[in-house]
């Protein structure tokens, strides 16, 4: 098996108060509403911003589609654009979706590094972590992408003592360097505590897990955990 086809696998613990939901009490909403009534209108609060993620194909072949569409969304219901850089001169980019696409030709074989693809609010941004696309022969047959699976252990307790009962999914956070998780991956679901991330560049990457309940309220961080592919 060649390198680039194994499976690497990441388990955090989402069990002990670290890790547990914050917000202690999930029906008290007066220091959400007080932050809200301080908060400029149109502006979005401090700390807060868009989030972007997503797995783009790092690979295809000439004659055949391309596309990749991100996933972003902002906490604060603002108006969200994209922009890019580095982009390839056989695709099409769409600033208000974020939608990258284009079908390369024999001419366009070949490798096309540090595609960035960032989201704005018109206050802060985010920034997918830089991906490359390779172009192929028609005929030649595509390298796979590496794979990580990363698992957790769903948190059954609040901060405040009480039982989880609101539990709505899991973030999953990784980048490049252990301060910069830069792409975040939802995984919906309270009973899921598995998910494989696909298409992973070869370097040392950082991987950490949030979990969220139904108003949008996320735990601390598991720990951060690096994993050389």
């Amino acid at each position: 098996m060649k390198s680039n086809c194994r499976v690497y696998i990441v388990v955090f613990a989402l069990a002990f108060p670290g890790l547990l939901l914050t917000g202690c009490n999930f029906d008290d909403k007066s220091s959400n509403s007080a932050a809200a009534q301080s908060a400029p209108a149109g502006d979005a609060p401090a700390g807060r911003g868009p989030r972007i993620s997503g797995s783009p194909p790092t690979s295809t072949t000439a004659g055949v589609s391309y596309t990749f569409r991100p996933v972003a969304t902002d906490p604060d219901g603002l108006k969200l654009t994209f922009s890019i850089e580095n982009q390839p001169a056989w695709t099409v980019f769409d600033a208000a979706t974020g939608v990258l696409s284009g079908t390369p030709g024999v001419a366009s074989v070949g490798t096309y590094p540090r595609i960035s693809i960032s989201v704005s609010n018109g206050a802060k941004s985010a920034v997918l972590a830089p991906f490359s696309i390779g172009v192929a022969q028609p005929g030649t047959v595509a390298q796979p992408g590496t794979a990580v699976t990363v698992s957790w252990t769903s948190p059954v307790m609040n901060t405040n003592g009480t039982a989880v009962t609101d539990l709505a999914g899991y973030h999953i956070y990784y980048g490049s360097t252990s301060t910069q998780l830069n792409q975040v991956v939802d995984v919906e679901g309270a009973d899921v505590t598995k998910f494989v991330l696909g298409n992973i560049a070869a370097g040392t990457w950082y991987f950490a897990v949030a979990a969220y309940n139904r108003e949008k309220v996320e735990s601390n961080l598991s720990a951060v955990v690096p994993i050389a592919i």
